[in-house]
């Protein structure tokens, strides 16, 4: 992917003047030729030839720096995705969250111009909604989550949480005794896309505060997943604790038995499973990092999925995380040509980080060490990801 979508833009679309306007007059019609001209049949492919073969011809770093900096109005007309950043953050995060937000804009989003939905369970405060807008040329939204999507049901039986939460501090489980953490993973999985402010968006990429991207990016995310079909990406794979999530495995496997018809025909299973889906490996996509499309939690398995979860209280008697709850149904109601890994995008969510490898790393100007690279260490699922068979032609 890395080298097939950062390549420059052939040398009869440059400029030869060091004028600055007249560059930047020149450089917008490359731009525009090249983003306009890149997804040509490209909606129709589901093998991971789709991926193989999406190399749109796009301008340089430079290039784009040049355009947000010199031909603003002009740069907001090229080909884009129906797509927002996805933001949950409370007003105590606003400088973590302004370090994040930074990042993005320089890597980034100072050429592509997506605007922001930052969520929370309280008012955002204003000067929350100053500092953040004044950082970006995108439009930030602002919404409040309805009660009964962030809060813990009044029919759990408190008795029977509280008794789980103890016995799990006792075992030294993170966030075991927080009600809030739970409250946010059941949101992640099961709410944040139905919140108004998303409805009318296809795509998301989700940010937190206190993250880290090292790289450049030149081509867009959002035009890569609409222009091959994929559903769900990610940088960063590893395994979940056990004792957090002992019965959603068995939960999962009770709803595939009674919705066959959920579960896609070349699907992920060994990615999540050694031995055909008798148990779980414990693999998941880590979801502080994620840009999928919004349709798949809006459909029907997906509504279906959750609605089981949801009703055997295992968020709340358990810690079930939003990050396996996605990921199991990622890998197993979708293809896997429907799966992305973004090698190319440097990300850092302490403590790990995904740092690309090889030519990308100096080509997109990436600040991290690649020698300190979480994809294959031990406790990483990566090299299972890149290691499963390829997708089959359906």
């Amino acid at each position: 992917m890395s080298e097939l979508s950062q390549q420059r833009v052939p040398p009869t679309l440059l400029p030869v003047s060091h004028d600055r306007p007249q560059m930047a007059a020149l450089l917008h019609v490359s731009f525009l030729t090249v983003f306009r001209s890149s997804s040509s049949g490209l909606p129709s492919m589901t093998s991971n030839e789709a991926t193989a073969e999406y190399a749109p011809v796009v301008p340089t770093h430079d290039d784009l720096r040049l355009l947000s900096e010199a031909n603003d109005e002009k740069l907001t007309s090229r080909r884009r995705a129906n797509a927002v950043f996805v933001v949950l953050a409370r007003n105590s995060d606003l400088f973590q969250w302004l370090e994040s937000m930074r990042q993005m804009e320089d890597r980034f989003n100072h050429w592509a111009r997506y605007d922001y939905v930052f969520l929370n369970d309280e008012e955002f405060t204003d000067e929350f909604k100053r500092r953040t807008q004044s950082l970006t040329k995108g439009k930030c939204q602002y919404g409040l989550i309805e009660h009964d999507h962030w809060n813990q049901p009044d029919w759990i039986d408190e008795e029977k949480a509280t008794t789980a939460r103890v016995k799990m501090v006792e075992a030294g489980i993170i966030y075991a005794g927080s009600v809030p953490y739970r409250n946010m993973c059941r949101f992640n999985s099961g709410f944040f896309f139905k919140h108004p402010l998303l409805a009318q968006y296809d795509y998301y990429w989700r940010i937190e505060p206190d993250v880290r991207f090292f790289c450049d990016l030149s081509y867009d995310p959002f035009l890569l997943m609409q222009d091959t079909g994929k559903v769900y990406g990610f940088t960063i794979s590893l395994y979940e604790f056990i004792e957090t999530i002992p019965t959603l495995w068995d939960e999962t496997m009770k709803f595939i038995k009674e919705h066959p018809e959920y579960v896609a025909p070349d699907n992920a299973m060994e990615f999540v499973s050694d031995n055909g889906g008798e148990s779980y490996n414990l693999c998941h996509f880590w979801s502080n990092f994620e840009i999928a499309d919004l349709r798949f939690w809006r459909s029907q398995a997906y509504t279906d999925y959750f609605n089981h979860l949801e009703s055997t209280g295992g968020f709340y008697y358990e810690r079930w995380g939003d990050a396996p709850v996605h990921s199991l149904a990622a890998t197993l109601f979708a293809n896997k040509s429907q799966l992305h890994f973004f090698d190319d995008i440097g990300y850092r969510h302490s403590p790990f980080q995904h740092c690309p490898q090889g030519p990308s790393h100096e080509k997109n100007r990436c600040i991290c060490n690649p020698s300190d690279n979480f994809d294959f260490e031990g406790y990483s699922c990566t090299r299972r990801y890149v290691n499963m068979p390829p997708p089959k032609e359906l």
